[in-house]
């Protein structure tokens, strides 16, 4: 038998019981290094071209766009490629074997965007990227592509949807896979990509293909291609992410509008009491004070210096804010983001700026969100929040109240509410926490970030219960990347060290 065939078998014994030894060839930090910055200027071009691609879930028109991208985008970097169907948007399923029988890792890929408002934009469309750097002003000014074929800054920017969040991060990942390929390098396991394109509208279709999907999606581990990197901008892996619930609460005046002159000191306003009833829920240092609602967390000691072991000063954050003071649910930011958070998102009643009128409006709207941590369950502090507003003295009704219930009660009020992601955690000490550390490590040496949760919210739940499998999130973007903002941005400098994240990761 020849000896290349013996080492084959030995490997694939071997990979059958250890899912990260194998026959794969470690880069160190400088070929590393080397390896992304020649094939930088590639990934940008590929990068140029899938942001051009507008990509609102809500359209199914850009959702079928995006599904070609990427079939042909993956096919092209030969893996085997299908679309998986659901009750709404479609996905997609990308798998390369390496070791037939060996274990996998699954990545998860964001491929819509936050919809966009073009007047919002400074540039001809959020969908035509833009190369950008800061001129003396202090002012983003746009630069000609060409620029970046000579030479480029990592402080440079591409403005675009989805530049960060999260076309960036996916092209970042296709980019470490042509190196991989071109280099004839074999990872250690096999690899399989799930792509969604409705992840900013909750991926709602998620959890029922997980379920169909079981065996196809059958992994040892899950990677998120996702989410905004550390205060310090250093190459940051998440170990966790907070679920969200989000509430809406409508208090009623009067059947209409009214003349406030003719009404005023008579008929109620119900901004003062949506005001009375927003302002009770937390206390003045910024404390939830609805009964129960930090109920089941305790962060100890070990788990606070865990916590608190990275690079994180308060006070610069609090300039970086614009803020004098934090709000005093958490010691520090790290600790801040262990508990569940209640969030006023929006108020509307009536008009304002220009379009002000002299009215007493019919109505007042709050929207809540709360982000969740897997100690706290959704629907608890959703009923929560309710008995709080009973407890207030509402009576709450189903749509618009009855002339019956206008006449009885004088504080009316509405509750709706939906259950989005769940939170998920994944310890940092454990397997896969070790694996990637080791990676970061040989890629980064300790200019590297570990954080236990981040503050936004992942749709991973259905893997994570249904595969069974840990979750870890792999950070390349900059924290000022004005997600779901207009005039998204991704550093040049992250887009390169997340192909070295990437490619220190496909070849530990």
């Amino acid at each position: 038998m020849k000896i290349h065939t013996i080492f084959r078998i030995l490997t694939l014994l071997v990979m059958t019981h250890l899912p990260f030894r194998g026959a794969t060839q470690s880069l160190n930090k400088a070929q590393i290094l080397e390896a992304a910055q020649a094939y930088f200027r590639p990934g940008i071009a590929t990068l140029h071209a899938f942001l051009q691609i507008p990509n609102d879930g809500h359209f199914p028109e850009q959702i079928d766009q995006n599904v070609n991208w990427c079939l042909a985008a993956f096919k092209e970097r030969q893996f085997d490629v299908q679309v998986l169907a659901t009750a709404g948007a479609p996905l997609v399923f990308a798998e390369k074997v390496y070791h037939p029988g060996a274990k996998s890792l699954l990545f998860y890929l964001q491929i819509d965007g936050q919809p966009v408002d073009s007047s919002k934009w400074f540039q001809e469309s959020p969908f035509q990227p833009a190369l950008k750097r800061l001129n003396e002003q202090g002012e983003w000014e746009i630069m000609d592509w060409s620029a970046i074929e000579k030479d480029f800054d990592p402080d440079w920017r591409i403005f675009a949807r989805s530049a960060s969040d999260s076309k960036g991060p996916a092209v970042a990942f296709m980019t470490a896979l042509d190196i991989i390929r071109e280099k004839g390098i074999i990872p250690a396991y096999n690899i399989k990509v799930i792509m969604d394109f409705q992840e900013e509208l909750g991926s709602p279709d998620l959890p029922a293909a997980v379920v169909k999907y079981r065996d196809l999606l059958d992994a040892e581990m899950l990677l998120i291609m996702d989410g905004t990197r550390h205060v310090s901008n250093l190459p940051t892996l998440t170990f966790g992410a907070r679920g969200i619930a989000t509430v809406t609460i409508k208090v009623f005046g009067a059947r209409g509008d009214l003349h406030s002159g003719q009404y005023g000191n008579f008929a109620p306003n119900p901004v003062f009491k949506l005001s009375k009833l927003i302002a009770g829920m937390k206390d003045d240092e910024g404390r939830v004070i609805i009964p129960g609602f930090y109920d089941g967390i305790h962060l100890s000691d070990k788990e606070k210096r865990m916590l608190n072991d990275i690079p994180e000063d308060v006070a610069e954050i609090k300039q970086t804010l614009g803020i004098a003071e934090a709000d005093q649910v958490g010691a520090t930011y790290q600790e801040a983001l262990q508990y569940p958070s209640l969030n006023i998102r929006g108020l509307r009643a009536a008009w304002v700026g220009k379009e002000v009128r002299t009215l007493i409006p019919a109505e007042a709207i709050a929207e809540i969100d709360m982000r969740l941590v897997p100690e706290s369950d959704g629907q608890r502090l959703v009923d929560l929040i309710k008995q709080y507003v009973v407890d207030q003295g509402y009576h709450l009704v189903n749509g618009e109240p009855t002339d019956e219930e206008r006449s009885q009660y004088a504080k009316l009020a509405s509750l709706t509410y939906r259950l989005g992601s769940k939170p998920f955690r994944t310890d940092l000490d454990s397997p896969i926490g070790e694996w990637l550390s080791s990676a970061m490590t040989r890629t980064f040496g300790d200019r590297f970030v570990k954080m236990r949760t981040t503050g936004g919210s992942q749709p991973m739940a259905p893997f994570i219960s249904t595969l069974d499998i840990p979750a870890v999130s792999v950070r390349i973007p900059n924290p000022d990347n004005s997600i779901h903002a207009p005039n998204e941005n991704l550093r040049l400098g992250n887009f390169l060290e997340g192909i070295q994240m990437c490619l220190g990761v496909l070849t530990e």
